[in-house]
């Protein structure tokens, strides 16, 4: 199965929506979702822009590939918005993201034993 069709079918399943509800959020029709998902047919680069949009990820994302493909929206524009800054704000938002990382790893750490 083609990557971007387990991707839509996921998405759209994880949010509960029919092929109905993804068709009329993002203006591709339900029988070219149904194809989509059934590895049929392959989104146009535009089809795929509305997918994306209404999911809410980046079209890395949707066809699963490329550097930003595990990130979603939210998390590639905060990561634009780090990449804008001045690197004395980097070092200390970097700082702040390592201590909350470091107390992650060491709470999972403690739930796996």
């Amino acid at each position: 199965m083609n990557k971007i069709a387990a991707v839509i079918a996921n998405l759209r399943k994880g949010k509960n929506w029919s092929q109905t509800d993804l068709a009329n959020k993002s203006g591709v029709s339900r029988e070219m979702i149904s194809k989509y998902e059934r590895d049929i047919a392959i989104p146009s680069v535009d089809a795929a822009k509305k997918i994306a949009d209404t999911f809410g990820v980046s079209l890395d994302y949707l066809v699963g590939e490329g550097i930003n493909s595990t990130f979603d929206k939210q998390t590639l524009k905060r990561l634009q918005e780090i990449q804008n800054m001045k690197p004395d704000f980097k070092v200390h938002l970097f700082s702040i993201i390592d201590s909350v990382i470091r107390d992650y790893k060491t709470q999972q750490a403690y739930l796996n034993h």
